[in-house]
Protein backbone atom coordinates (compact mmCIF):
# COMPACT_ATOMS: atom_id res chain seq x y z
CA UNK A 1 0.00 0.00 0.00
CA UNK A 2 1.19 3.37 -1.12
CA UNK A 3 1.91 6.27 1.15
CA UNK A 4 -1.21 8.13 0.70
CA UNK A 5 -3.09 4.72 0.82
CA UNK A 6 -2.03 4.25 4.76
CA UNK A 7 -4.99 4.39 6.95
CA UNK A 8 -4.67 7.78 8.64
CA UNK A 9 -6.45 7.70 12.13
CA UNK A 10 -3.34 8.29 14.45
CA UNK A 11 -3.61 8.72 18.49
CA UNK A 12 -5.22 11.46 18.77
CA UNK A 13 -4.93 12.26 21.80
CA UNK A 14 -4.90 9.19 23.40
CA UNK A 15 -1.77 7.88 25.66
CA UNK A 16 -2.19 4.47 24.60
CA UNK A 17 -2.16 4.99 20.40
CA UNK A 18 -5.92 2.67 20.29
CA UNK A 19 -8.14 4.02 17.70
CA UNK A 20 -11.01 5.96 19.51
CA UNK A 21 -13.38 3.84 17.86
CA UNK A 22 -11.45 0.36 19.04
CA UNK A 23 -13.95 -0.04 21.62
CA UNK A 24 -16.82 -0.63 18.97
CA UNK A 25 -18.67 -3.65 18.33
CA UNK A 26 -18.77 -4.36 14.89
CA UNK A 27 -22.27 -3.60 14.03
CA UNK A 28 -21.75 -0.24 15.59
CA UNK A 29 -18.64 0.48 13.24
CA UNK A 30 -20.79 -0.41 10.33
CA UNK A 31 -23.96 1.66 11.69
CA UNK A 32 -21.38 4.45 12.18
CA UNK A 33 -19.72 3.80 8.23
CA UNK A 34 -23.09 3.35 6.93
CA UNK A 35 -24.45 6.56 8.63
CA UNK A 36 -21.00 8.88 6.85
CA UNK A 37 -21.81 7.63 3.76
CA UNK A 38 -25.37 8.47 4.15
CA UNK A 39 -24.08 12.37 4.98
CA UNK A 40 -21.97 12.31 1.94
CA UNK A 41 -24.03 10.70 -0.73
CA UNK A 42 -27.51 12.76 0.18
CA UNK A 43 -25.70 15.73 0.98
CA UNK A 44 -23.53 16.17 -2.07
CA UNK A 45 -26.65 15.15 -4.30
CA UNK A 46 -29.31 17.43 -2.18
CA UNK A 47 -26.51 20.28 -3.02
CA UNK A 48 -25.57 20.07 -7.04
CA UNK A 49 -30.00 19.59 -7.60
CA UNK A 50 -31.11 22.52 -4.97
CA UNK A 51 -27.98 24.23 -6.87
CA UNK A 52 -29.16 23.80 -10.33
CA UNK A 53 -32.79 24.97 -8.82
CA UNK A 54 -31.21 27.67 -7.86
CA UNK A 55 -30.04 29.29 -11.23
CA UNK A 56 -33.86 27.14 -13.37
CA UNK A 57 -35.55 29.64 -11.20
CA UNK A 58 -34.09 33.06 -11.65
CA UNK A 59 -31.32 32.98 -9.17
CA UNK A 60 -27.86 34.54 -11.20
CA UNK A 61 -25.13 35.17 -9.14
CA UNK A 62 -22.27 32.99 -9.66
CA UNK A 63 -20.63 34.42 -6.42
CA UNK A 64 -23.73 33.86 -4.00
CA UNK A 65 -23.50 30.07 -5.35
CA UNK A 66 -19.95 30.17 -4.49
CA UNK A 67 -20.63 31.56 -1.26
CA UNK A 68 -22.96 29.09 0.16
CA UNK A 69 -20.94 26.05 -0.62
CA UNK A 70 -18.98 27.04 2.47
CA UNK A 71 -20.95 29.90 4.41
CA UNK A 72 -22.50 26.94 7.10
CA UNK A 73 -19.01 25.93 8.34
CA UNK A 74 -19.77 26.88 11.64
CA UNK A 75 -21.96 23.31 11.50
CA UNK A 76 -18.80 21.64 11.66
CA UNK A 77 -17.64 23.02 14.88
CA UNK A 78 -20.47 20.33 16.64
CA UNK A 79 -18.64 17.04 15.94
CA UNK A 80 -15.28 19.14 16.47
CA UNK A 81 -16.36 20.34 20.26
CA UNK A 82 -17.78 17.10 21.02
CA UNK A 83 -16.10 14.30 19.38
CA UNK A 84 -12.44 15.39 19.20
CA UNK A 85 -9.87 14.43 21.97
CA UNK A 86 -7.18 16.49 23.80
CA UNK A 87 -4.14 16.67 21.93
CA UNK A 88 -1.12 15.66 24.15
CA UNK A 89 2.31 17.84 24.41
CA UNK A 90 4.30 15.65 22.20
CA UNK A 91 1.95 15.45 19.47
CA UNK A 92 1.62 19.37 19.94
CA UNK A 93 5.58 19.63 19.63
CA UNK A 94 5.52 18.43 16.07
CA UNK A 95 3.52 20.29 14.68
CA UNK A 96 4.36 23.35 12.72
CA UNK A 97 4.61 27.06 13.81
CA UNK A 98 1.41 28.61 13.78
CA UNK A 99 1.98 31.20 11.04
CA UNK A 100 3.27 28.23 8.86
CA UNK A 101 -0.17 26.33 9.73
CA UNK A 102 -2.22 29.35 8.92
CA UNK A 103 -0.42 30.34 5.67
CA UNK A 104 -1.24 26.69 4.68
CA UNK A 105 -5.13 27.11 5.44
CA UNK A 106 -5.16 30.46 3.78
CA UNK A 107 -3.24 28.95 0.70
CA UNK A 108 -5.81 26.28 0.59
CA UNK A 109 -8.87 28.20 1.52
CA UNK A 110 -8.38 30.73 -1.24
CA UNK A 111 -8.13 27.96 -3.82
CA UNK A 112 -11.01 26.50 -2.16
CA UNK A 113 -12.51 29.41 -3.11
CA UNK A 114 -11.42 29.80 -6.66
CA UNK A 115 -12.49 25.97 -7.17
CA UNK A 116 -16.03 26.54 -5.50
CA UNK A 117 -16.42 29.64 -8.24
CA UNK A 118 -15.77 27.15 -11.16
CA UNK A 119 -18.02 24.54 -10.15
CA UNK A 120 -20.46 27.54 -9.91
CA UNK A 121 -20.42 28.70 -13.34
CA UNK A 122 -20.11 24.72 -14.41
CA UNK A 123 -23.89 24.53 -13.20
CA UNK A 124 -24.69 27.96 -14.33
CA UNK A 125 -24.07 26.25 -17.92
CA UNK A 126 -25.23 22.85 -17.97
CA UNK A 127 -27.97 20.81 -16.31
CA UNK A 128 -27.29 19.05 -12.92
CA UNK A 129 -26.67 15.59 -14.86
CA UNK A 130 -24.03 16.11 -17.16
CA UNK A 131 -22.31 18.49 -14.60
CA UNK A 132 -22.32 15.48 -11.92
CA UNK A 133 -20.55 13.61 -14.33
CA UNK A 134 -17.78 15.73 -15.70
CA UNK A 135 -16.92 15.88 -12.11
CA UNK A 136 -16.53 12.65 -11.92
CA UNK A 137 -12.99 13.16 -13.84
CA UNK A 138 -11.77 14.29 -10.32
CA UNK A 139 -10.75 10.34 -9.82
CA UNK A 140 -8.49 11.21 -13.17
CA UNK A 141 -6.90 14.27 -11.83
CA UNK A 142 -6.42 12.49 -8.53
CA UNK A 143 -4.92 9.15 -9.71
CA UNK A 144 -2.37 11.27 -11.86
CA UNK A 145 -1.60 13.70 -9.33
CA UNK A 146 -1.01 11.04 -6.20
CA UNK A 147 1.08 9.44 -9.03
CA UNK A 148 3.49 12.91 -8.53
CA UNK A 149 2.70 14.32 -5.30
CA UNK A 150 1.79 11.38 -3.63
CA UNK A 151 3.99 8.39 -4.64
CA UNK A 152 0.58 6.17 -5.64
CA UNK A 153 1.31 3.57 -8.07
CA UNK A 154 -0.51 3.02 -11.76
CA UNK A 155 -1.65 -0.23 -11.61
CA UNK A 156 -3.75 -2.04 -14.49
CA UNK A 157 -6.61 -1.12 -12.93
CA UNK A 158 -6.17 2.53 -12.02
CA UNK A 159 -5.10 3.16 -15.95
CA UNK A 160 -8.32 1.18 -16.87
CA UNK A 161 -9.91 3.90 -14.53
CA UNK A 162 -8.49 6.73 -15.92
CA UNK A 163 -9.03 5.59 -19.58
CA UNK A 164 -12.48 4.73 -19.35
CA UNK A 165 -13.60 8.04 -17.18
CA UNK A 166 -11.58 10.14 -19.76
CA UNK A 167 -13.82 8.59 -22.97
CA UNK A 168 -16.95 9.04 -20.76
CA UNK A 169 -16.31 12.70 -20.96
CA UNK A 170 -14.91 12.52 -24.12
CA UNK A 171 -18.90 11.41 -24.84
CA UNK A 172 -20.57 13.79 -23.52
CA UNK A 173 -17.75 16.68 -25.39
CA UNK A 174 -18.76 15.46 -28.78
CA UNK A 175 -22.76 14.83 -27.72
CA UNK A 176 -24.97 17.45 -29.65
CA UNK A 177 -27.99 16.50 -28.30
CA UNK A 178 -27.17 18.26 -24.87
CA UNK A 179 -30.16 19.33 -22.45
CA UNK A 180 -28.38 22.62 -21.75
CA UNK A 181 -30.44 25.21 -19.77
CA UNK A 182 -33.58 27.34 -20.74
CA UNK A 183 -31.18 30.51 -22.40
CA UNK A 184 -27.40 28.75 -22.60
CA UNK A 185 -25.92 29.02 -25.71
CA UNK A 186 -23.37 26.37 -27.42
CA UNK A 187 -20.52 28.62 -26.43
CA UNK A 188 -22.18 28.93 -22.76
CA UNK A 189 -22.30 25.12 -22.66
CA UNK A 190 -18.45 24.99 -23.33
CA UNK A 191 -17.74 27.55 -20.95
CA UNK A 192 -19.60 25.07 -18.16
CA UNK A 193 -17.73 22.38 -19.67
CA UNK A 194 -14.30 23.52 -19.62
CA UNK A 195 -15.43 25.31 -16.14
CA UNK A 196 -16.21 21.97 -14.21
CA UNK A 197 -13.63 20.35 -16.05
CA UNK A 198 -10.68 22.71 -14.34
CA UNK A 199 -12.88 22.80 -11.14
CA UNK A 200 -12.39 19.01 -10.91
CA UNK A 201 -8.74 19.34 -11.78
CA UNK A 202 -8.22 21.63 -8.97
CA UNK A 203 -10.50 19.94 -6.70
CA UNK A 204 -7.95 16.85 -7.56
CA UNK A 205 -4.40 19.03 -6.82
CA UNK A 206 -6.57 20.38 -3.64
CA UNK A 207 -6.65 16.56 -2.23
CA UNK A 208 -3.06 15.78 -2.99
CA UNK A 209 -2.05 19.33 -1.32
CA UNK A 210 -4.33 18.55 1.73
CA UNK A 211 -2.28 15.22 1.60
CA UNK A 212 0.88 17.26 1.93
CA UNK A 213 -0.11 18.97 4.22
CA UNK A 214 -0.87 16.45 6.82
CA UNK A 215 2.25 14.64 6.18
CA UNK A 216 5.06 17.50 6.09
CA UNK A 217 3.89 20.88 8.04
CA UNK A 218 0.68 18.95 10.04
CA UNK A 219 2.82 15.53 10.95
CA UNK A 220 -0.80 14.02 11.60
CA UNK A 221 -4.19 13.41 9.94
CA UNK A 222 -6.49 12.43 13.14
CA UNK A 223 -10.07 13.34 13.47
CA UNK A 224 -9.45 17.27 14.73
CA UNK A 225 -6.56 17.97 12.59
CA UNK A 226 -8.82 17.21 9.32
CA UNK A 227 -12.03 18.92 11.40
CA UNK A 228 -9.79 21.89 11.52
CA UNK A 229 -8.53 21.69 8.00
CA UNK A 230 -11.82 21.87 7.03
CA UNK A 231 -13.10 24.47 9.27
CA UNK A 232 -10.49 26.83 8.79
CA UNK A 233 -10.17 26.24 4.66
CA UNK A 234 -13.64 27.24 4.70
CA UNK A 235 -13.67 30.17 7.13
CA UNK A 236 -10.98 31.64 4.47
CA UNK A 237 -12.79 30.65 1.78
CA UNK A 238 -16.33 32.15 2.97
CA UNK A 239 -14.21 35.42 3.52
CA UNK A 240 -13.16 35.28 -0.26
CA UNK A 241 -16.36 34.29 -1.46
CA UNK A 242 -17.66 37.71 0.68
CA UNK A 243 -15.28 39.82 -0.68
CA UNK A 244 -15.81 38.77 -4.45
CA UNK A 245 -19.53 39.43 -4.07
CA UNK A 246 -18.88 42.84 -2.99
CA UNK A 247 -16.23 43.31 -5.20
CA UNK A 248 -18.36 42.37 -8.12
CA UNK A 249 -21.24 44.24 -7.44
CA UNK A 250 -23.57 41.43 -7.38
CA UNK A 251 -24.40 42.09 -3.92
CA UNK A 252 -26.72 45.07 -5.32
CA UNK A 253 -28.68 42.71 -7.62
CA UNK A 254 -29.80 39.99 -5.19
CA UNK A 255 -32.84 42.18 -3.84
CA UNK A 256 -33.98 42.34 -7.23
CA UNK A 257 -32.83 38.55 -7.93
CA UNK A 258 -35.19 37.79 -4.55
CA UNK A 259 -37.89 38.96 -5.78
CA UNK A 260 -37.82 37.49 -9.16
CA UNK A 261 -37.25 34.21 -8.18
CA UNK A 262 -40.33 32.27 -9.76
CA UNK A 263 -40.65 30.10 -6.62
CA UNK A 264 -41.10 33.08 -4.44
CA UNK A 265 -39.37 34.68 -1.95
CA UNK A 266 -39.36 32.46 0.81
CA UNK A 267 -38.20 29.32 -0.76
CA UNK A 268 -35.09 31.83 -2.05
CA UNK A 269 -33.91 32.00 0.85
CA UNK A 270 -35.04 28.31 1.97
CA UNK A 271 -32.75 27.58 -1.12
CA UNK A 272 -29.98 29.43 -0.16
CA UNK A 273 -29.94 27.95 3.29
CA UNK A 274 -30.50 24.12 2.37
CA UNK A 275 -27.86 24.17 -0.06
CA UNK A 276 -25.14 25.75 2.44
CA UNK A 277 -26.65 22.83 4.93
CA UNK A 278 -26.36 20.26 2.45
CA UNK A 279 -22.52 21.22 1.50
CA UNK A 280 -21.68 20.95 5.26
CA UNK A 281 -23.57 17.77 5.38
CA UNK A 282 -21.31 16.56 2.61
CA UNK A 283 -18.79 17.53 4.74
CA UNK A 284 -19.12 15.94 7.87
CA UNK A 285 -19.93 13.10 5.76
CA UNK A 286 -16.29 13.46 4.47
CA UNK A 287 -14.70 14.06 8.25
CA UNK A 288 -16.54 11.48 9.28
CA UNK A 289 -15.17 8.86 7.03
CA UNK A 290 -11.83 10.04 7.25
CA UNK A 291 -12.42 9.51 10.75
CA UNK A 292 -13.57 5.68 10.26
CA UNK A 293 -11.47 4.27 7.61
CA UNK A 294 -8.98 6.62 5.20
CA UNK A 295 -8.65 9.76 3.25
CA UNK A 296 -8.67 8.17 0.25
CA UNK A 297 -11.88 5.99 0.94
CA UNK A 298 -13.42 9.36 1.51
CA UNK A 299 -12.67 10.49 -1.67
CA UNK A 300 -13.61 7.29 -3.58
CA UNK A 301 -17.26 7.23 -2.10
CA UNK A 302 -17.27 11.44 -2.96
CA UNK A 303 -16.74 10.27 -6.58
CA UNK A 304 -19.41 7.63 -6.21
CA UNK A 305 -22.14 10.43 -5.55
CA UNK A 306 -20.84 11.90 -9.02
CA UNK A 307 -22.12 8.86 -10.25
CA UNK A 308 -25.90 8.88 -8.24
CA UNK A 309 -26.40 12.30 -8.72
CA UNK A 310 -27.77 12.48 -12.50
CA UNK A 311 -30.39 9.62 -11.52
CA UNK A 312 -31.73 12.28 -8.87
CA UNK A 313 -31.73 14.84 -11.52
CA UNK A 314 -33.71 12.98 -13.76
CA UNK A 315 -36.04 11.86 -11.21
CA UNK A 316 -36.39 15.50 -9.36
CA UNK A 317 -35.31 18.15 -12.11
CA UNK A 318 -36.62 16.11 -14.77
CA UNK A 319 -32.88 16.41 -16.62
CA UNK A 320 -33.31 14.28 -19.84
CA UNK A 321 -31.40 11.17 -20.43
CA UNK A 322 -30.18 10.42 -23.34
CA UNK A 323 -28.05 7.23 -25.24
CA UNK A 324 -24.99 8.93 -24.82
CA UNK A 325 -25.06 10.52 -21.77
CA UNK A 326 -26.57 6.66 -20.11
CA UNK A 327 -23.63 5.08 -21.67
CA UNK A 328 -21.50 8.24 -20.42
CA UNK A 329 -22.86 7.58 -16.35
CA UNK A 330 -22.29 3.44 -17.09
CA UNK A 331 -19.02 4.28 -18.06
CA UNK A 332 -18.25 6.78 -15.35
CA UNK A 333 -19.45 3.92 -12.75
CA UNK A 334 -17.34 1.38 -14.38
CA UNK A 335 -14.66 3.29 -14.04
CA UNK A 336 -15.72 3.90 -10.37
CA UNK A 337 -15.51 0.53 -9.60
CA UNK A 338 -12.47 -0.53 -11.14
CA UNK A 339 -10.47 1.91 -8.95
CA UNK A 340 -12.31 0.83 -5.90
CA UNK A 341 -11.77 -2.56 -6.32
CA UNK A 342 -8.05 -1.70 -6.73
CA UNK A 343 -7.99 0.02 -3.60
CA UNK A 344 -9.45 -3.23 -2.23
CA UNK A 345 -7.11 -5.28 -3.27
CA UNK A 346 -3.74 -2.69 -1.85
CA UNK A 347 -6.02 -3.06 1.69
CA UNK A 348 -6.28 -7.19 2.00
CA UNK A 349 -2.14 -6.78 1.19
CA UNK A 350 -2.00 -4.42 4.01
CA UNK A 351 -4.09 -6.76 5.78
CA UNK A 352 -1.80 -9.57 5.08
CA UNK A 353 1.60 -7.67 6.26
CA UNK A 354 3.33 -8.98 8.98
CA UNK A 355 1.66 -8.78 12.34
CA UNK A 356 5.04 -7.04 13.52
CA UNK A 357 4.22 -4.08 11.32
CA UNK A 358 0.83 -3.97 12.53
CA UNK A 359 2.18 -3.66 16.01
CA UNK A 360 4.58 -0.81 15.16
CA UNK A 361 3.75 2.26 16.90
CA UNK A 362 4.18 4.57 14.39
CA UNK A 363 1.61 3.06 12.16
CA UNK A 364 -2.40 3.71 12.51
CA UNK A 365 -4.87 0.89 11.82
CA UNK A 366 -7.83 0.64 9.96
CA UNK A 367 -10.82 -0.07 11.65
Amino acid sequence: MTDNQQPILGKDGTSNGQHPLAKLNRLHFWLLLALNIIFLLAGQAAAVILGRFYYDKGGNSKWMATLVQTAAFPVLFIPYLFITSPQNDSEGSNRASFITVSVVYFVIGAMVAGDNMLYSIGLLYLSASTYSLICATQLIFSAVLSFFLNGQKFTALIMNSVVVLSLSTALLAVNDDTDMPSGVTKWKYVIGFLATLGASAMYALLLSLMQLSFQKVLKKETFSVVLEMQIYTALVATGVSIVGLFASGEWKTLQGEMGSFTAGKLSYVMTLVWTAIAWQICSVGVVGLVFVVSSLFSNVISTLSLAITPIAAVVILHDKMNGVKIIAMLMAIWGFGTYLYQNYVDDLKARKAPSAVDDAPTESRSC
